[in-house]
């Protein structure tokens, strides 16, 4: 005589597929973290931190860098190899010990990034007029000569982590 019963099986395989499906879940929430506005247009670049069900930062893929096309419909679309590479995509190294990535965007902005967990949410950190700032966007000012796109400067806008005043600061590549 047979003790599993069909019934058993089946349930008991469902019950494996579910566990199986938390254990590799998709993050469950994107937080907003900074963004990149361009002089070219109002399409804007926007970094998000990827929080899996644990509430920390995803291990896989702890931010991830889009287009926000406001100067279309305002539909949202992936980078594309050539801007992952030399443009607005980024290294990033996840510490599971603090929960916190360290970034380098591929375009040079004359510093690093971090997201780290303040309070109730994940913020990006820099430095910006030497002093320690939660940043909120960047813009880019450029201008396409021929082929090539000059970067005329890059301005860093942010919050002073310490006194809560507002930082602003011209970068010149």
């Amino acid at each position: 005589m047979n003790p599993f019963s069909p019934h058993l099986a089946t349930s008991l395989t469902l019950a494996l597929c579910f566990f199986l499906t938390l254990a590799h879940a998709e993050p469950v929430l994107r937080q907003p973290v900074f963004k990149i506005e361009r002089s070219k247009n109002a399409n804007i670049i926007q970094y998000d931190a990827q929080i899996g069900s644990d509430g920390k930062l995803d291990a896989s893929e702890p931010v991830v860098g889009y287009w926000i096309r406001l100067a279309e419909q305002g539909q949202t679309q992936e980078l594309s190899w050539v801007q992952r590479e030399f443009a607005f995509g980024f290294d990033a190294e996840y510490d599971p010990a603090s929960d916190s990535v360290s970034m380098e965007l591929a375009v040079d902005i004359g510093r690093s990034i971090s997201v780290i967990r303040d309070g109730g949410k994940y913020r990006a950190i820099s430095t910006i007029n030497g002093a320690t700032a939660f940043l909120d966007k960047v813009y880019i000012n450029a201008h396409k000569r021929g082929f090539f796109i000059t970067v005329e400067y890059i301005d860093i806008f942010g919050t002073d982590a310490i006194t809560g005043e507002e930082r602003v600061e011209r970068f010149v590549p």
